[in-house]
């Protein structure tokens, strides 16, 4: 089922890119199948610990911020007055849902301003308020101009100045919690399970289950029992695979308690002959 829905995901990416390139056309640097390939490229590779500065000015480490969690990674430019604030809107609603399914502090999110001359500590913290972002497990963060270069690299993602202010993929990046890049998620606006499947693959494989049988099959039981349901948008833990296994362990049962009783019978009547 994994490289079902990562191929799904990649032919959906690219019809997301492509769909960017007629925002990018006045912009010859961008190139969207290169950025497309950049960003699958980056898949599996390690991000650094770059320093980045908080909304109180302080200076943390970005593999630190972390916190050995699996993490979403949003790019953004708080001058954006169109497509950053929706791209953080939706991944709001994806993350409050993601949350919902997964527990409150399964995962990090931070959002980092790429654009160096604006997005100031300050400047991030108000984006978040317009936003409406109130979640204490997201970061919006600034960085100097080398750990943005750094960061950009790692996550593949591209962007270029413009008269406007910038084009630029649009991406959220899945860290897994060893700070590898699980996946990547494309567009403005996507579908909920395209977010929330890689995250669930991640918290519902954790290390300190591996080699304990009760721990592990809880966790694979939330792993193939949390599903999602597309008439209320939303995930839901699925007990029917529990009825499903009860009733076949009960037709198991009755075809062995039957096969036994007519053994026993056949005995019988030969012991009698």
């Amino acid at each position: 089922m994994a490289p079902v829905i990562t191929l799904i995901r990649a032919l959906l990416s690219i019809a997301v890119v492509l769909g960017f390139a007629a925002h990018a056309a006045d912009d010859d640097r961008y190139d969207p199948e290169r950025a497309l390939a950049l960003s699958q490229q980056a898949i599996g590779k390690s991000i650094g610990d770059y320093p980045l500065i908080d909304a109180f000015g302080r200076t943390v480490n970005l593999r630190s911020e972390l916190h050995g969690k699996p993490a979403v990674i949003s790019m953004i430019f708080t001058s954006c007055h169109h497509v950053c604030p929706a791209t953080t809107k939706h991944l709001a609603k994806a993350v409050a849902a993601a949350r919902e399914a997964l527990g409150d502090d399964s995962f990090e999110v931070i959002s980092i301003g790429f654009d160096v001359a604006n997005d100031t500590p300050q400047a991030m913290a108000a984006f978040a308020r317009r936003q409406g972002i109130a979640d204490d497990r997201w970061r919006f963060l600034s960085a100097a101009p080398d750990s943005i270069q750094q960061i950009s690299r790692d996550l593949g993602f591209i962007f270029f100045p413009t008269p406007r202010g910038f084009d630029h993929i649009n991406q959220s990046t899945v860290i897994d919690r060893n700070g590898a890049i699980y996946g990547q998620v494309y567009g403005v606006t996507f579908e909920l399970p395209w977010l929330v499947e890689p995250l669930k693959e991640i918290v519902f494989n954790r290390p300190s289950s591996e080699g304990h049988l009760f721990s592990g099959l809880i966790d694979r039981v939330k792993l193939f029992c949390t599903v999602y349901d597309p008439a209320t948008g939303r995930y839901r833990f699925d007990n029917s695979l529990f009825v499903q296994i009860a009733v076949g362990a009960t037709m198991i049962l009755a075809v062995l308690l039957y096969l036994f009783n007519e053994a026993f019978k056949i005995r019988r009547a030969r012991k009698h002959e």
